[in-house]
């Protein structure tokens, strides 16, 4: 009993760095990303995850309507926005 529990505790152990060193952080961002992304409306400066700088326009449940340059309006769904820069327009 105590062999194979000698045998499996390296293994366990690197279970436990793996977990709190990968995949813990990486849910914690992914919730994050996720309620940013709930949390989004209008007036809101954003950068999508192409890479595409705009400001809310109106949300509506899945999407969002991004104002571009002169007057354009895109829509994107909501997980395209990579992140707020900017808590509201001025």
């Amino acid at each position: 009993m105590g062999d194979s529990l000698g045998t499996f505790l390296p293994i366990i152990a690197m279970f436990a760095i793996m977990w709190f060193l990968l995949i813990r952080p990486a849910q914690k961002r992914q919730k994050q990303t996720k309620q940013m992304q709930e949390s989004l409306k209008r007036g809101d400066k954003v950068i999508t995850i192409g890479g595409i700088h705009g400001v809310i326009d109106a949300v509506d449940e899945g999407s969002v309507f991004l104002k571009v340059a002169d007057g354009t309006t895109l829509q994107f769904d909501r997980q395209a926005v990579g992140r707020v820069v900017d808590g509201s327009a001025s």
